[in-house]
Order: C-alpha cells, then sequence, then structure tokens
C-alpha cells in the first residue's frame, strides 16, 4: 500500500516536532511544507532527514496530487480557513487546536469537511500519552466505579520565554485562555467522563505580573461544568502562572479516586489506607517535542488506510469539546451559565 503524503503549512516550532513525529510514522511520509518564508530545500533535509518541496503559495501545495493530508500547524486564527480550502481540494485534515477562535468559523469547517467527505484529525494528542491511556483503562475496568466529580486543570506559564508568546497574547490570535491551551484539559476531562455537558459557568481573572502585562484577554479561566447525567466537573485553565508546568488530574467515583498517577480503590485488595503510586510517564511538558504525536498521527494513518474515523481525536470528537470551550467563554464573557442548548 503507498504511503500516505502528507503536506505541513506553516513552518515553526510545532510544524518541527510533526515532521519528526511523522518520520516515525509507518505508511505516511512528510512530502512538502508552505511557508510565508522562503526555505532552502537542501537546508531543510539537513535538518529533518527527509527530501521535501517548499511552497509559499498554498493554493499550489493543495493542487500538488503527490499529498492526500494537510496538516494544519500555522497560528490559531489562520486555522478555519486554511482548513476549509484543504477540505474543499479534496484533502484529509490535521489540525492544530483549536480549529477556530470563532465558534461560527467552528461550524464552517466542520461542514466543509462533511459536504467533502475527507477525514480530519484534531491535535488533541494528550489522550494518546501514557498517563491517559493508563487513566482510561482504570476507568474501563471499573476501579473507580460511577466518576461523579473530575477535576482537569491546565497550569503552563506562556510568558515571554515560550515561543508562540508573541503572537499568543493578542486577542485576534490566541483569543482565550481556553482556547490557547485549556481546551487541552477540557478534552481531557471529557475523555474520562462519559456523560454529555449540559451547561457550564466560567470565571476569569489575570496575574498582576508585568510578564503577563502585554496579554490582550483574562490569563486565567475556571469553568464549572455540569452534566445531564447529574455529575460534575472543574476545568482551570492558567496560562499566566509562574511554575512548572502541571496537567491535574483528579477523578471521584464511587469505588476509589484517582489523583495523578496515584489511586486509591476499593476494588483492589490489600491495599492501604494510603495512595498507591502508578507507573507511568506523566504529561508534564509544554515542549511539543515531549508530545505523543507519534501514536496519534499512526492511528490516523491507520485509520485513512481502512477508509474509516480515527479513535479518540477524530474532528467530531474534538468538535464537542470545542463546543464545550465556546459555552465556557460566552459564560465569562456574559457572566451567566451558558446551557448546550444555546450552541445550536
Amino acid at each position: 500500500m503507498a504511503d500516505i503524503g502528507i503536506g505541513i503549512v506553516g513552518l515553526g516550532w510545532v510544524a518541527g516536532a510533526h515532521i519528526k513525529a511523522f518520520n516515525e510514522v509507518t505508511g505516511a511520509q512528510v512530502r512538502a511544507v508552505c511557508s510565508r518564508r522562503e526555505h532552502d530545500p537542501t537546508a531543510l533535509e539537513s535538518q529533518f532527514g527527509i527530501p521535501l518541496k517548499t511552497y509559499r503559495d498554498y493554493s499550489q501545495m493543495l493542487a500538488d496530487p503527490d499529498i492526500d493530508v494537510v496538516d494544519v500547524c500555522t497560528p490559531h486564527s489562520q486555522h478555519t480557513q486554511q482548513a476549509i480550502a484543504a477540505a474543499q481540494a479534496n484533502k484529509h485534515l490535521i489540525i492544530e487546536k483549536p480549529v477556530s477562535i470563532h465558534y461560527d468559523d467552528l461550524n464552517a469547517v466542520r461542514h466543509a469537511i462533511r459536504e467533502a467527505g475527507v477525514q480530519a484529525a484534531v491535535c488533541f494528542e494528550i489522550r494518546y500519552s501514557a498517563q491517559f491511556t493508563m487513566i482510561r483503562s482504570i476507568l474501563d475496568h471499573g476501579l473507580l466505579g460511577n466518576i461523579h466529580y473530575a477535576e482537569v486543570d491546565y497550569y503552563h506559564g506562556v510568558g515571554p520565554w515560550y515561543p508562540q508568546f508573541e503572537w499568543n497574547i493578542k486577542k485576534d490570535m490566541g483569543a482565550s485562555s481556553m482556547l490557547t491551551a485549556g481546551c487541552h484539559a477540557v478534552d481531557a476531562l471529557l475523555f474520562f467522563m462519559d456523560g454529555q455537558v449540559e451547561e457550564v459557568t466560567s470565571y476569569q481573572t489575570k496575574s498582576q505580573s508585568e510578564m503577563f502585562a502585554s496579554y490582550e484577554y483574562p490569563t486565567t479561566s475556571i469553568n464549572l461544568l455540569k452534566f445531564k447525567d447529574g455529575c460534575i466537573g472543574k476545568v482551570a485553565s492558567v496560562i499566566d502562572c509562574l511554575q512548572p508546568y502541571y496537567f491535574h488530574v483528579h477523578l471521584v467515583g464511587s469505588k476509589g479516586s484517582l489523583l495523578d498517577n496515584r489511586i486509591y480503590s476499593s476494588e483492589l485488595q490489600g491495599t492501604s489506607k494510603k495512595w498507591s503510586t502508578l507507573e507511568t510517564a506523566l504529561v508534564d511538558s509544554g515542549d511539543v517535542d515531549d508530545h505523543p504525536y507519534v501514536p496519534q498521527f499512526q492511528a490516523f494513518v491507520d485509520s485513512l488506510h481502512r477508509n474509516e474515523p480515527m479513535p479518540l481525536t477524530d474532528f467530531e470528537t474534538a468538535y464537542d469539546s470545542h463546543r464545550v470551550v465556546f459555552a465556557a467563554d460566552r459564560s465569562a464573557t456574559e457572566g451567566r451559565p451558558v446551557k448546550m442548548s444555546e450552541l445550536a
């Protein structure tokens, strides 16, 4: 079976991590990159170890018959139009989060994908991490019983030291704490909670540190999620913290609780009254080189070869997570709880 050809639009920090990941994936090959800057193909081959065609005109890359999948790695504000154009060119899609920074644009991308009949993956790759794979297995084996409360919180200071800081601070590019970062935590909570969100209440604030003063939007967001089955959840997105990266997970169920990589369960015989530590690699870095793109991209490529939607991070699953994020931002802006039914 022929390799699937990948074309990447945007050639920054994230794109570099994607290329390195695809070099480890079976059944696909990155064949081209499109960037607003001029790039020397020889230098790129030396950097990434593979020959790459270079484009500055996105429409020309979309017309390339060697490209089957377009991987969107540009700043957030460009994702919508680039994703729609790729779908209309009958290219499958990988879209870095967020898919869009406006709810109407999210629906426009969804419509284009459905109209074209292409497949799409969204980079909520943390679902493929060792830690989250383990947690989902624990839940599936019933060790925590029925989860009635969950906290998933994202703490990652995105200050002047961070590669995307220069554009992330802008309202029309970073958009919100939840869209630029906290969407990972929302998606994770929905991965662990099986019910449907009914209502979201959100509050936002901002650090007084001069390091984060240039942000054009509130950089800390706390969000309360009410599920249709009566369960509740909490998501915090804090991109103005001065601390090591921390992805906090606390699940409370009818048979036990899980706290990051620790568990207490009435289903485990011989345990003490203390937490038991689970040996796994924690999600503990905001460096894209540490993200589990390889298993996510392999799952996507395998699904394309089978002509079926991929598991875990297909577009429709990611769409549901994005809707909750948009409901949260609307709640904070309007100062009231927002029902998911309002986002038709």
